[in-house]
C-alpha cells in the first residue's frame, strides 16, 4: 500500500495541510508544449532550502513496510543510529507537506503511475508502495488499489536505451551494446498504458558496455581494445545522449499523453574510493551543513549531461507533451548520512568497522535507507502531480 511512505493508502490518512500557492517558471520551448524545471517560481523554489530536524520522525517504520529490499532495511540490518530518519526537506519560501496518502489516491483516481529505471528507481518505488511481495513478472510489477482504481507499476530498464549482445564490428558477442540513439524497445511497448511516469537512470553507465550510434561503435566503458580507433563517446557523454533519446521517444510517442517526471541524478557518497575500491560512508549520522558540501565532479557532470539531454528532448516534443525535471541532485548531495553503508544485510556477524589496516568493510553508499531521505522524493512527486491536476494553488 502507498504511504509516506509505506503507510496504508486506504486506511490511514496523513495530517492535512492548508493549500499553498506554488507557481512554476516554464522552461522555454517551442509551441504550446508544457515543460518545466519543476519548483522554480516567483513564490517557491522547491529545491532551494535546507534540511531540518523533525522530532516527529518518519510516518512508517522498517517493520511496517515488508516490501523493503533487505539491503535498504538499515534498522533491520543493525544500524545503531536513527537520527537520519528524522531530517526533512524545507523549501525556503514554502512548505513541502508530508506524503498525504488519501490525496495521492484521489489525484490519481483511475490512473497508472510507473517508476522506470534501475535499482535506485526501485528504491523510490518501495518508498511509496507497501504490499505483500509480488511474485509475478519480475520485469514489470503492479500494485492495484481497488477503491480508486489506481495502479502503481515498476519497470526495470538499466540504461533506458536498446541493449543487444550480438557481435558488432570489433565488439564481440556477449558484451552489452548500448544503442544510444534507440530507446528500450520493451519499455516503449508499455508507455501508452501510463498516465504518470517517474523515470531515472545513470549509475549503470559505470558498468561495462559498448556504445553504438548509427550502427557504429563510438565508445565504451571498461571495454576498449588496444589498437582500436580513439573513442568518440565516454560514459558521461553516453548518459547524456541516452537521456535525450528516451525522453524524445516518450514525448513523441503517438499514443502517450501523460506526465513525465525526470528524477535527476542521485548522488552517491563514497569517500576514499569507489564502491569497489574501498569507498566508505561509515559514521555519517546527520546531513552536511551549509558550507560543508564537497563538490563531486562526477555527480556534477552527470547532472549537467542529464539536463542537456532533457533540453534536447524539449526541442523535439509536441504540444501534447508534459515534462518535468525533479531536480534532487544538489538537495541530496547533503545527505551522506542516508545510505546503508556497511548495514546491507541482517547477518549479526557482519563487519561494520574498519580493520587493523584501516580499510573499511564493503558498503552501499548509493542506495538509500528506508525510512530515510528517499521518502522526500515521493513528497516531491506528489506535489508535482498535484500541480498538474489541480493547478498552482
Amino acid at each position: 500500500m502507498v504511504a509516506c511512505c509505506c503507510l496504508s493508502l486506504e486506511s490511514r490518512i496523513m495530517r492535512s495541510f492548508s493549500p499553498l500557492y506554488y507557481g512554476i517558471k516554464s522552461l522555454q520551448a517551442r509551441g504550446d508544449s508544457d515543460f518545466h524545471f519543476d519548483g522554480y517560481s516567483l513564490g517557491c523554489d522547491l529545491y532551494n532550502g535546507k534540511w531540518f530536524y523533525d522530532p516527529q520522525g518518519p510516518s512508517y517504520t522498517n517493520n511496517s513496510c515488508p516490501i523493503i529490499t533487505q539491503m535498504q532495511n538499515c534498522q533491520g540490518n543493525g544500524r545503531p543510529d536513527k537520527e537520519y530518519e528524522n531530517w526533512r526537506w524545507k523549501p525556503s519560501k514554502c512548505d513541502l507537506p508530508r506524503f498525504d496518502a488519501k490525496k495521492f489516491l484521489e489525484l490519481m483516481r483511475g490512473k497508472t503511475l510507473a517508476f522506470i529505471g534501475d535499482s535506485v528507481a526501485r528504491n523510490q518505488m518501495e518508498s511509496m508502495v507497501e504490499v505483500p511481495q509480488n511474485r509475478g513478472n519480475k520485469r514489470m510489477q503492479r500494485w492495484h488499489f481497488v477503491s480508486t482504481s489506481v495502479m502503481i507499476v515498476r519497470l526495470w530498464s538499466s540504461w533506458l536505451v536498446r541493449e543487444t549482445t550480438e557481435k558488432i564490428d570489433f565488439a564481440p558477442e556477449g558484451v552489452t551494446k548500448l544503442h544510444l540513439d534507440a530507446p528500450d524497445d520493451k519499455l516503449m511497448e508499455f508507455i501508452p498504458n501510463f498516465d504518470v511516469i517517474v523515470i531515472s537512470s545513470g549509475h549503470w553507465f559505470a558498468k561495462q558496455s559498448v556504445y553504438v550510434l548509427n550502427n557504429e561503435i563510438v565508445g565504451g566503458q571498461l571495454w576498449w581494445p588496444n589498437g582500436s580507433p580513439p573513442m568518440k563517446v565516454n560514459n558521461v557523454d553516453a548518459f547524456g545522449i541516452s537521456v535525450g533519446t528516451i525522453l524524445s521517444a516518450i514525448l513523441t510517442h503517438p499514443n502517450y499523453t501523460g506526465l513525465t517526471i525526470v528524477r535527476s541524478f542521485s548522488p552517491d557518497h563514497y569517500e576514499g574510493g569507489a564502491w569497489n575500491t574501498g569507498g566508505s560512508c561509515t559514521g555519517k549520522e546527520k546531513p552536511l551543513a551549509i558550507g560543508e558540501l564537497v563538490e563531486n565532479g562526477f555527480t556534477n557532470i552527470m547532472h549537467e549531461k542529464q539536463v542537456s539531454g532533457f533540453e534536447r528532448a524539449v526541442k523535439k516534443a509536441t504540444s501534447k507533451s508534459k515534462l518535468r525535471l525533479m531536480d534532487i541532485t544538489e538537495v541530496f548531495s547533503y545527505r551522506h548520512d542516508g545510505h546503508p553503508g556497511p548495514y546491507r544485510n541482517p547477518d549479526p556477524n557482519k563487519i561494520t568497522k574498519r580493520g587493523p589496516d584501516g580499510k573499511p568493510p564493503p558498503q552501499d553508499c548509493l542506495h538509500w535507507c528506508m525510512p530515510g531521505p528517499i521518502d522526500t522524493w515521493n513528497e516531491l512527486v506528489l506535489e508535482i502531480i498535484r500541480r498538474e491536476f489541480e493547478g498552482n494553488r
